[in-house]
């Protein structure tokens, strides 16, 4: 996230053996970073992990937006308040999903009008390819959805199996996943970008789905795979969960976690996003030296 002349990137990671969730990095140039810590307090509950955090700012408070559960079940959307983009952030108290038998990966946009969406993923069970989906419900205010989500995206290729014969719900599935929305208004139409597939294997990348509305309906490339970036294995393997920004250049740039080819940590990852007639393209995911973002 991009404040004033600097950058913020949050993180995820367990709370088992510490008091404050979610690392903050600082930036302004999108190459060196510096840690400032944990920015969130952990809840008085039996909750452990907490995932996925996103925040925004609106007339001077920052809106941190996270999941919270215990490994892949019973995750629920909350959002916790600050003044200063490092915190400290204070949970509200509130459950933006209570309906959502688990929900995660909150990405808050803000359309042209002022309007203000949460996209996030969510576990259904209906359809031809069960598992976790993509939905968006309207905000009334940062801190209330309007409680009537609309669908984005479902899985619909081979490519985004997470597991088969995965147990869930008392019921044994193929499970497919999608997750980790993230949109932008670039071109005049709305992007939504999206991770697939199983996080820890070579076959997870990052693809995107197009819209002349927030509210869809959203159409995908036609692809054999992800249609923005995919796993270099044995180089660096299962990038996603990205965010766009704008870099001091004036340049969008998406940055992502991948992991290491020994699997020993998911890092932060920055490539160029170039926008083109036929949508955006990157080079990514790149190891070799790249050209600074310089302003």
């Amino acid at each position: 996230m991009r404040v004033g002349d600097a950058y913020y990137a949050y993180g995820t990671d367990a709370m088992r053996d510490r008091a404050l969730a979610f690392e903050v990095l600082r930036s302004t140039d999108l190459v060196a970073w510096s840690s400032l810590g944990r920015c969130l307090g952990q809840l008085t509950r039996t909750s452990r992990d907490y995932w996925a955090p996103e925040v925004v700012a609106v007339d001077g408070t920052f809106y941190l937006y996270y999941s919270v559960g215990v490994e892949d079940r019973g995750h629920s959307i909350r959002v916790a308040t600050a003044t200063l983009p490092e915190g400290p952030f204070i949970d509200t108290g509130r459950v933006l999903t209570p309906h959502e038998r688990f929900a995660i990966d909150a990405h808050a946009f803000r359309d042209d009008d002022g309007q203000w969406y949460l996209f996030y993923a969510r576990d259904r069970l209906d359809g031809e390819r069960v598992g976790t989906s993509l939905a968006v419900d309207r905000l009334l205010g940062m801190l209330t959805l309007a409680g009537s989500p609309v669908p984005v995206l479902s899985a619909s290729a081979d490519w985004q199996l997470f597991k088969a014969r995965r147990t869930m719900y008392g019921q044994v599935y193929d499970w497919y996943t999608l997750e980790g929305p993230f949109v932008v208004k670039r071109l005049g139409r709305y992007w939504c970008f999206y991770s697939g597939g199983a996080w820890t294997g070579a076959g997870y990348g990052i693809s995107y789905a197009v819209a002349d509305s927030p509210l869809g309906p959203w159409s995908e490339p036609s692809a054999d795979g992800p249609a923005l970036m995919r796993s270099r294995p044995g180089v660096l393997e299962g990038p996603g969960h990205n965010s766009v920004v704008t870099g001091p250049d004036g340049e969008d740039y998406v940055v992502y976690h991948a992991w290491d080819p020994a699997h020993t940590a998911r890092r932060m990852c920055i490539d160029r996003l170039q926008w083109t007639p036929a949508g955006p393209r990157t080079a990514g995911p790149t190891v070799d030296p790249q050209p600074t973002p310089a302003g």
